[in-house]
């Protein structure tokens, strides 16, 4: 039976029997952990990211938040995976062969898209960038400005054509506070709240009033040159974490979608159907 969905809020038609994705977003700060009914995002969650963890490690905190849900590792029926973090990929394969019985699909060089890359070297741009493209081009249509608000402030630039064009990185708001805190003597560590003006009265709201009113002036700066650049008047589509702080501060940002990635992972999954196979499951 086939079953019809909004792009944008995933709400189901008619009902079917729908294969269980587990959707991975492995990023150098949170690794964010979706699980799609269908094209339904039934589950979402963020852990933190950490190089030493085991797979058993990683598995225990899949399987514990999957509870949560009422849902067990035999209800997963696939799995796709994005990594910039390269020493987690197998890790995280591991997790889903050992314990969810499925071969993950791993976003790289190698799989099927349908975009074309026009960077100096394709193999350059990182998967999350890709990933984030897909999922910008199905739900809203080229031109489009991409800002993701992750480890790093990336935009991506898709011509009206379809294509990744490139883009620009710049560092991310977390390292930036990091920053500030580590490299100066009487700086404190502070959480990033809209200050209620732009001239801080105390230091915290100072350091506040930089960073979030200083990376608003770096997203309009940058996303206006992008526009000339592209010819055209480009949406802009915002996500990662830090993504409703900034764009409630803006104009230039038009939407606000933090499961952009997810929805891209789910894309590219549907795509390459048929490469990922199951290890074998069997009596379900």
């Amino acid at each position: 039976m086939s079953i019809t969905v909004s792009a944008r809020d995933g709400r189901t038609a008619a009902a079917r029997d729908v294969n269980m994705l587990l959707a991975l977003d492995i990023g150098n700060t949170a690794i964010t952990i979706g699980v799609f009914d269908g094209e339904k995002i039934r589950a979402r969650w963020s852990i933190a990211t950490d190089v030493e963890n085991l797979v058993d490690e990683y598995a225990i905190l899949l399987l514990s938040l999957l509870q949560t849900e009422d849902l067990r590792a035999a209800d997963i029926d696939e799995a796709v995976l994005g990594s910039v973090v390269p020493s987690l990929t197998p890790v995280f394969q591991d997790v889903c062969r050992r314990y969810f019985k499925v071969v993950p699909l791993v976003v790289d060089p190698g799989v099927r898209t349908g975009i074309r890359i026009l960077y100096d070297s394709p193999r350059d741009v990182g998967a999350d960038r890709v990933i984030d493209a897909v999922a910008a081009i199905k739900l809203y249509g080229p031109p489009l400005i991409i800002v993701d608000f992750g480890t790093a402030t990336v935009f991506d630039a898709i011509s009206r054509e379809g294509d990744y064009v490139g883009g620009a990185i710049a560092p991310g708001i977390g390292i930036s506070l990091e920053a500030l805190f580590e490299r100066t003597a009487k700086l404190p560590r502070i959480e990033l709240e809209r200050p209620k003006h732009a001239i801080g009265k105390t230091t915290v709201n100072a350091m506040q009033s930089g960073v979030i009113f200083g990376y608003v002036g770096l997203i309009e700066g940058i996303i206006a040159r992008m526009k000339k650049e592209l010819d055209g008047d480009a949406k802009v589509i915002a996500t990662g974490g830090y993504a409703p702080l900034i764009a409630r501060e803006t104009s230039v940002i038009q939407e606000v979608n933090v499961d952009l990635t997810l929805v891209g992972l789910r894309l590219i999954q549907e795509a390459n159907r048929g490469q990922a196979m199951p290890t074998g499951r069997q009596g379900r």
